[in-house]
């Protein structure tokens, strides 16, 4: 029988581990150890990628503390997880600002089903970070990013191989996580045609008045990478 997406994911996310020496006031976070969070991620897997399909990768930062750092799913929150993803878990019910605008951005696309049937959320950085218990992001310092890149690198060739569609890729971070993977590409080619949109976070906190027109710039988007 066939490799699903879904199987070479889980077993991509069930064994990412980071092992170099982060600078001394960085915490690392990764949830994939804790077996709830495999449940939950082999659960949403399953549920929509058991297929072979090519998807769009979609790359944000790295996990948060309030989204994938508890739940394992980029860009969802325990409530995402339950009331769009129709996957029951114990979390606490936190809503995180990324994944609120995720998912009101994937109901406008037509829901769970129709959107990861062409898309793959996930990272630049699969794993995350924390400073002061604060999120970090993995280009927050030069040390940081010296020391992740090889890893960094390394699972995004992996995450390549599930079943990316190479013609294009979304970004999502118009500062500095397209600046520095915009380098990343230039260096190594992965993708043809890189497309950037501002990142969830920023327009739910500084342009929540404007989000409609962001969904839209979204829809438009996402509608352009599918088509290339």
């Amino acid at each position: 029988m066939k490799e699903t997406f879904a199987d070479k994911a889980f077993d991509f996310y069930k064994n990412l581990s980071l092992s170099v020496k982060l600078p001394p006031d960085v915490a690392l976070m990764n949830p994939y150890g804790v077996p709830a969070v495999q449940n939950y991620v082999g659960q949403f897997l399953k549920k929509f990628f058991s297929d072979a399909n090519p998807r769009i990768l979609c790359l944000g930062i790295n996990p948060g503390r309030f989204g994938s750092g508890v739940t394992g799913v980029t860009f969802t929150d325990p409530v995402a997880l339950s009331d769009f993803c129709g996957i029951e878990n114990d979390l606490p019910r936190v809503r995180e600002r990324s994944s609120e605008f995720v998912y009101a951005f994937i109901e406008t696309w037509g829901g769970p089903e129709k959107f990861y049937r062409d898309f793959f959320l996930s990272a630049v950085c699969p794993l995350g970070f924390t400073r002061e218990g604060i999120n970090y992001n993995y280009y927050d310092s030069p040390a940081l990013f010296a020391a992740v890149k090889p890893f960094t690198l390394e699972t995004l060739a992996r995450q390549i191989n599930l079943g990316a569609n190479r013609k294009s890729v979304i970004i999502l971070g118009t500062g500095e996580n397209q600046k520095f993977f915009a380098e990343l590409n230039d260096e190594h080619k992965f993708f043809k045609k890189l497309y950037a949109l501002p990142h969830p976070r920023f327009i739910m906190q500084y342009k929540r008045k404007q989000l409609p027109a962001y969904l839209k710039k979204y829809g438009q988007i996402f509608s352009q990478a599918l088509s290339e």
